[in-house]
C-alpha cells in the first residue's frame, strides 16, 4: 500500500499526469503509523511526527508511478528499542543516507557493505565516528549521486549560472525533485545501470530545456526563440566558469548552428558543457557543502534557523582551507552530530 500524499498521480491541464507530493495524516494507514510512532516516542510534535514518516518513506524498486510507500518499521523500531537517536542505529544510519542522498531505499548489498564497515570497529567509539564520517561523505562522492545530484546542480549552473544574490545555482526545491528523476530506476552496479541513468539524463536535459517557468526561471525565457548558436555557447560557458578551448567551442557551434532553436540540439549542448570535467573540478566543494544543506538537514543555507548564507560560507571556505579534506574540515562530522540534523528523528 502507498502513502496518500506521497507520490499521487494525478491529471494536469493540457493532458497527461503529473505526480503529487505532500503528507496527508488523514488515511487509516498513515494515521495508524502515526499512531505506532506517537506510542513509541510520546515526546515527538506532530510536525516530527510527519516528518519521520516522510523521511522513512521508501522509493519501490523497480521504480514505479507511485514515488513513495510508507514504511512503518522505519519509522517505529528504533524509537521501540530505545535507541537515543534512530541514526545512532548503524542499518538505520546507512538507509538513511540512501534515502536522502539517492533518494531510494538501500539495496541489500549496499547496506551490508556500508554496515559493516561501521559494525567492525565494534566498541571502538573513535573507530565508529571516523567510519560513520567516511560513510556519510561516500554518498555524496559515490558515481550515483555524481551522476543524478551533482549532475542536476552543474546543469542548473550552465543554463543560469548562480541564482541572483546568492553563491549557489539551485535551491532546495528545485534540486530534488530533478535529482529523483535521474535517479529513478537506477542502483548502480545493477545490469545495464549505465544505460538507464545515461536515459534518464538525457530526458530530464531535454524536460530542462522545454518545460515552462520553474521558481520564476526557465531556459526559454534565459535563451528565447531565435537566440544565436554563439550566443547560446557562449553564455553557457560563461555561467559555469568554464574557458573552453578553441576546440571545444567550435564543437559546439557545429552542433548547434544548423538550428540553433532545436530543443533536441540545445539538450545535448547544455548537458555536454555541464559535463565538462573544468566546472566538475571547480564546483565540487561549493556543491558538496550545498548537498549536506540539501541533504541533512532538508532546506536550503538560508532557510530554517539560517536567515543569509553565513552557515554555507563558514564550511565552505573550512573545506577549501582543507583542501577539499572533509576529515581535517569536521563538516561531515559537524552536520551528521548537529542537533538540527539528529531532531529530524525526534531524539537528540
Amino acid at each position: 500500500m502507498m502513502a496518500p500524499g506521497e507520490g499521487i498521480v494525478s491529471s494536469v491541464p493540457g493532458g497527461g499526469t503529473g505526480t503529487w507530493a505532500g503528507t496527508s495524516m488523514a488515511s487509516p494507514l498513515v494515521a495508524g503509523e502515526a499512531a505506532l510512532v506517537r506510542a513509541s516516542s510520546p515526546g515527538l510534535s506532530p510536525e516530527d511526527v510527519v516528518k519521520r514518516i516522510h523521511d522513512t518513506g521508501v522509493r519501490p524498486q523497480p521504480q514505479q508511478l507511485i514515488d513513495r510507500r510508507v514504511d512503518a518499521a522505519a519509522a517505529v523500531v528504533p524509537f521501540a528499542n530505545g535507541t537515543s537517536s534512530p541514526v545512532d542505529a548503524t542499518p538505520d544510519f546507512v538507509r538513511q543516507h540512501y534515502l536522502d542522498f539517492l533518494n531510494r531505499a538501500p539495496d541489500a548489498s549496499g547496506l551490508d557493505f556500508w554496515s559493516k564497515g561501521i559494525n567492525d570497529c565494534a566498541a571502538d567509539a573513535a573507530c565508529v565516528q571516523v567510519r560513520r564520517v567516511n560513510t556519510s561523505a561516500a554518498f555524496f562522492l559515490s558515481i550515483e549521486f555524481q551522476n543524478t545530484g551533482y549532475f542536476v546542480y552543474r546543469m542548473y549552473k550552465t543554463a543560469f549560472g548562480n541564482l541572483a544574490g546568492k553563491p549557489v545555482p539551485v535551491r532546495y526545491e528545485d534540486f530534488m525533485p530533478d535529482t529523483q528523476k535521474i535517479g529513478e530506476g537506477v542502483v548502480v552496479g545493477q545490469a545495464g545501470w549505465e544505460q538507464k541513468i545515461e536515459a534518464n539524463q538525457k530526458a530530464f536535459a531535454l524536460d530542462f530545456v522545454t518545460r515552462q517557468s520553474l521558481n520564476g526561471q526557465s531556459f526559454g525565457g534565459a535563451f528565447p526563440a531565435g537566440t544565436g548558436a554563439g550566443e547560446i555557447v557562449g553564455k553557457m560557458f560563461t555561467n559555469a566558469g568554464v574557458k573552453p578551448t578553441d576546440a571545444e567551442r567550435q564543437s559546439l557551434l557545429d552542433e548547434l548552428a544548423p538550428n540553433p532553436d532545436s530543443a533536441t540540439l540545445r539538450a545535448d549542448v547544455l548537458k555536454k558543457i555541464a559535463e565538462h570535467p573544468s566546472l566538475v573540478s571547480q564546483e565540487k566543494n561549493r556543491a558538496f557543502v550545498l548537498a549536506q544543506y540539501f541533504g541533512y538537514l532538508r532546506r536550503n543555507p538560508d532557510g530554517g534557523p539560517d536567515t543569509d548564507f553565513t552557515g554555507y560560507n563558514f564550511w565552505l571556505s573550512k573545506l577549501e582551507q582543507f583542501g577539499g579534506d572533509f576529515q581535517k574540515a569536521e563538516q561531515v562530522r559537524a552536520f551528521i552530530e548537529s542537533d538540527e540534523y539528529r531532531a529530524r528523528f525526534g531524539h537528540f
